[in-house]
Formats: structure tokens, sequence, C-alpha cells
């Protein structure tokens, strides 16, 4: 099992920043893969950024240049770098861990933190 909550959410206005994290505990030797989708209302989950064990990065197209996704093993925490913030990217923002155990594949995600852009 894999614990994951998230925090740093909030009201931003246009072109402002924020950080995300999310905080990791119990298997986290079994994680592959850490990812932040994100959800607006009326729209499909998307995924925002990943990083692998490797730490090889990924980025949605419309965030690239503008978020940066980072680990700090020593804290288990994943994080998100959101700059140059823009009304579209208003949305909840979940943390998900992709783990490898012994019996197979699982996905976890923590509880989400609003991320509203606004002026």
């Amino acid at each position: 099992q894999v614990q994951l909550v998230e925090s740093g959410g909030g009201l931003v206005q246009p072109g402002g920043s924020l950080r995300l994290s999310c905080a990791a505990s119990g298997s986290i030797l079994s994680i592959r893969s850490m990812n932040w989708y994100r959800q607006a209302p009326g729209k499909q989950r998307e995924l925002v950024a990943s990083i692998t064990s490797g730490d090889d990065t990924n980025y949605l197209d419309s965030v690239k240049g503008r978020f940066t996704i980072s680990r700090d093993n020593a804290k288990s925490t994943l994080y998100l770098q959101m700059n140059s913030l823009k009304a579209e990217d208003t949305a909840v923002y979940l943390c998900n861990a992709r783990s490898l155990l012994r019996t197979g594949w699982y996905n976890y995600w923590g509880q989400g933190t609003q991320v509203t852009v606004s002026s």
C-alpha cells in the first residue's frame, strides 16, 4: 500500500505560480512512476506530468515549458512547479503512483488539491 497526500493548491492570478507537493508513505520502494493528473469540471481526467524511477519526465503539450515535475527521494515527496498559470489550468490536481508488487501493478491516488487561476 502507498498513501499519497497532496498540498499546495489555491487561488492564483493568471501569470502566477504555484508549487504542488505530494508526500508518499508506505511501500514507496515499489513505486515505478509518479504522476500528476488534473480534472476540470465536465472534463475527463488528463495526465499532466510524469516522472519515472529513472527520472525520465513527460509533460502534457499544453504545459510544456511552464510546469516542472520533480521529486525529493529523501523526503519521499513529488512536486509540480507551475509557472505562467492560465485560466485553463484550473482543475483539481491529483497525485498518482504506479507500483509494482509481487501480485502485479497497482495505482494509488491522493485526495486531490484544487488549483484555481482567476483574476
